[in-house]
């Protein structure tokens, strides 16, 4: 079979067997993983929102989207992407001539626990970045060699859907693209330039690094502080999930802080031997990979991988917690480091190829033993970890919404001012018609109004704060026992079929307008005093935000196309 369609075929298989139950019409609803019919823009959606912006610009992309297709379509197409380029592009990257080596790595780097974890806790835009991650890589080694650069910046804009996405590429691209000139055994395409065409290669990391523009400065001009609660830190530490402790855990790329989304697979006696094979290949396969990118690109690499790791692990290290405490209480922006596990990716990257050529270099001559090794442990992924086939074990599978959600939206955008707040006042839902399922309460993705919804979450005993004004204003007044019209709220929804009670006293002054079995959605008697503080600056600034990633993409491309054309247009005698 061709090298390119062998690729395809493997990441078909797997993106089938992992997502089955999600490839239908429907909504995917597991923690996180919040599918609509569609997102609407909202302040929360852009970026202006009372909280810090953890989903932009994720959520004014898939809003977007769905103004032209559905938002299942656009569910699916994400998930498969993740598993199609994850594992095609860590073949790929690959530096081997035989197909069943390259597509050992495509398995491993496609197949695996953290994998499994963020996607049972619904991290796809993060999942997008990890899939990304070896065609930056690709791109960014090319490039060293002469190819144009505008892949890595292109491939870093899926990256940076979020946050840490965006972070993840912008390390790795500088890192290999700024790196001390050395030659590299990657090779390029015989149609590219030559390597002294592109020598402003720190613009070009600048490029990666302009493409976080919309959440930075989103974050910047917050109405809150962009400091962290330092309780997160243990909260969202990386955890045991069996004998070989924390780290072993890391080892074998999970760890994440939710026991509730480890596969029951990596909580067996016999997990952390299926990562000391894979780790002991894996030495093996270091030297070739040395060898065949050249001493400098992989050390470049490793570093970065050494570093994600290094911050995974730090909430499992003498002093970790502490100076990682008061590192999220005192430097903005600095909260995306307490789920240090999300960090793993680079190191889940050179783990799959060192694996693979680990194995290459074990069994080094051709024939049908040494492919039924290779077969072995292209297999290997899922032998280890086969609750991740069929969403999960079934943890996850598409659902629709009962009918009265699209009565009350359809109410809303009838009138779609002021402020709505959901009862049971909490984070999380679990409703019937979605399997009592835990997921983030999906009213602020599927209602064309501002959403108040608590923000704090307790995880284990430990509550982590939330930083909303807004929502400590309605929770206190709940506390109180007042009206939530005092909070100045205008719509109140009632989700009358998850967990949790709805104090009577918060309903004064409001009245039904929806009324159903699964919903009520009550309007104020008198419509509440508008916030008057001016919001045009803020605003102004997280759409220039939203402008400079796109600016930066288009003149990428289009420094792209025009270098490729320029190669293929004849040249005067």
């Amino acid at each position: 079979m061709a090298r390119g369609r062998a690729e395809h075929v493997l990441a078909a298989v797997l993106a089938l067997l992992m997502l089955a139950p999600v490839l239908r019409p429907g909504y995917v609803l597991a923690y996180d993983q919040v599918a609509t019919p569609r997102v609407p823009f909202t302040a929360a959606t852009l970026g202006w929102g009372d909280g810090l912006p953890r989903a932009v610009p994720q959520d004014a992309v898939v809003a977007a989207l769905s103004l032209a297709v559905p938002g299942w379509v656009v569910q699916v197409v994400a998930v498969v992407a993740i598993v199609w380029l994850a594992v095609v592009g860590a073949a790929r990257l690959v530096p081997s001539d035989r197909v069943l080596v390259r597509l050992v790595a495509g398995a491993a780097y496609g197949w695996n626990a953290y994998v499994a974890e963020r996607l049972l806790i619904g991290h796809w835009g993060l999942l997008l970045g990890y899939a990304a991650l070896p065609w930056i890589v690709r791109s960014a080694l090319a490039a060293r060699s002469g190819a144009h650069p505008a892949p890595v910046v292109a491939w870093s804009a899926l990256a940076a859907l979020t946050p840490t996405g965006g972070l993840l590429a912008a390390i790795t691209a500088t890192a290999v693209l700024c790196r001390p000139v050395a030659h590299s055994d990657v090779t390029r395409a015989p149609d590219e330039p030559r390597a002294d065409e592109y020598r402003a290669r720190p613009g070009w990391a600048l490029a990666v690094v302009a493409l976080n523009a919309p959440w930075v400065i989103a974050g910047a001009v917050a109405k809150v502080s962009a400091v962290s609660d330092p309780d997160g830190v243990p909260a969202f530490a990386a955890r045991a999930e069996n004998w070989s402790g924390t780290l072993g855990a890391l080892l074998g790329l999970g760890g994440i802080w939710n026991a509730e989304t480890v596969p029951a697979s990596r909580t067996s006696a016999a997990a952390p031997l299926f990562t000391l094979i894979v780790l002991a290949v894996a030495v093996v396969g270091l030297r070739p990979l040395a060898a065949r990118w050249g001493r400098a690109s992989f050390l470049t690499v490793a570093a970065v991988a050494a570093g994600g790791f290094l911050i995974a692990a730090a909430g499992a290290l003498p002093g970790g917690p502490s100076f990682l405490g008061a590192v999220v209480a005192h430097v903005p922006g600095s909260g995306l480091l307490r789920d240090g596990q999300k960090f793993l990716a680079p190191y889940a990257l050179l783990l799959a190829i060192c694996f693979a050529l680990g194995t290459e270099r074990l069994v080094p001559h051709r024939g049908r033993l040494p492919a039924a090794v290779l077969a072995l442990a292209l297999l290997y992924p899922v032998l280890v970890l086969p609750d991740l086939a069929w969403g999960g074990a079934g943890r996850l599978s598409s659902v629709h919404y009962p009918a009265d959600w699209d009565r009350a939206a359809r109410e809303l955008r009838r009138d779609p001012h002021g402020s709505l707040v959901v009862l049971p006042f909490s984070s999380f839902r679990a409703f019937p018609w979605n399997g009592d399922r835990t997921v983030l309460d999906p009213a602020p993705r599927y209602f064309p109004v501002d959403v108040v919804v608590e923000d704090s979450l307790t995880v284990g005993p430990d509550t982590v704060s939330g930083e909303s004004p807004r929502a400590r204003e309605v929770g206190d007044a709940l506390a109180a026992g007042r009206s939530l019209a005092t909070a100045r709220i205008t719509w109140v929804l009632v989700e009358r079929t998850t967990p949790g009670s709805v104090p009577p006293s918060a309903l004064d002054g409001f009245h039904p307008v929806v009324n159903g079995p699964e919903l009520t959605l009550y309007r104020a008697d008198s419509a509440p005093r508008a916030d008057q503080r001016p919001e045009t600056v803020r605003k102004v600034s997280i759409l220039t935000g939203y402008g400079i990633a796109v600016v930066v993409l288009l003149a990428a491309l289009a420094s792209w196309a025009l270098a490729r054309r320029s190669l293929v247009s004849p040249r005067p005698d």
